[in-house]
């Protein structure tokens, strides 16, 4: 995994509140979250183990950001910065929608970041990536077999860089500008579409759809949702499964978190680690 982490404040409140309204929330816990962590975590609990490149502010939020992944079984190889860790507060409506509002600049890995430990990559079978730079992505295209990336990672797309697969979502009006830079450079794109599934289309002009997957139980939060599908996508694809296998364990992925409370809380564990680690 490469990508960002956010330590993100989560809250429930009866609806996001309009201008000039207060809103009581209840509820509250914070974590480590971000595309990148929340990816990490699922990656670790479908595969048993996962390495995140990432970069993290020399403060108590970095520090705790990395205590917290260790102990979901994520092993961050971070290059800390001179500079604060985002943070973010996500408001949870009482639809299990969230409204997520950022604090600070993003903070991303750099390609020449000698301590975010590129080398801990090294013969990887997937990786997924959120955030980098453009020597970011090169890095992780060469420790890669399959590499998978978020729009997200943005000005570092389009420089000829081959994706093994582009995963965004359909109504992400920014995202669908980001992904359009690599137009030419991803092998097959996919893009979700929550509850109605989603579709993909491959360079080679194959077109196709996959169905929703219902959640273990009812839906409480839809935060990590889509970063949970992207990893499952990722280890499926790494692991050698065909497409459609790959598309349903990844729609799982993303109903499985969408059960439980915050990114982590439910996620998908792989069946032969079931057994030993809860639900």
């Amino acid at each position: 995994m490469v990508g960002h982490v956010e330590w993100v404040q989560f809250a429930r409140v009866s609806h996001v509140p309009r201008a000039g309204e207060v809103a009581h929330a209840r509820d509250p816990f914070e974590e480590p979250a971000g595309g990148g962590a929340v990816a990490a975590v699922q990656l670790a609990r479908l595969a048993g183990e996962a390495v995140l490149v990432t970069a993290l502010g020399e403060d108590e939020h970095g520090r705790r950001s990395v205590a917290r992944l260790n102990e979901l079984g994520v092993d961050v190889r971070g290059g800390f910065r001179d500079a604060p860790t985002r943070r973010a507060l996500t408001l949870t409506d009482d639809a299990g929608e969230r409204a997520i509002t950022t604090l600070g600049p993003r903070l991303e890995p750099l390609g020449d970041d000698r301590a975010a430990r590129w080398d801990a990559l090294a013969g990887s079978d997937a990786i997924y990536v959120t955030a980098g730079d453009e020597g970011a992505l090169r890095a992780a295209r060469e420790a890669a077999r399959v590499l998978v990336a978020s729009p997200r990672v943005g000005d570092a797309l389009g420089h000829g860089v081959r994706l093994d697969a582009l995963v965004l979502s359909a109504d992400d009006e920014i995202e669908l500008r980001a992904a359009a830079r690599a137009d030419g450079d991803a092998e097959l794109v996919v893009l979700t579409e929550g509850e109605n599934g989603g579709s993909f289309r491959t360079c080679a002009g194959e077109t196709g759809r996959w169905a929703a997957a219902e959640p273990p139980a009812e839906p409480v939060d839809s935060y990590g949702c889509g970063d949970s599908f992207a990893a499952g996508l990722t280890y499926g694809l790494g692991a050698g499964l065909d497409l459609d296998a790959a598309l349903a364990l990844a729609a799982r992925c993303g109903a499985t978190c969408l059960a439980g409370r915050g990114p982590d809380e439910r996620q998908l564990y792989s069946p032969s680690l079931a057994q030993a680690k809860p639900k």
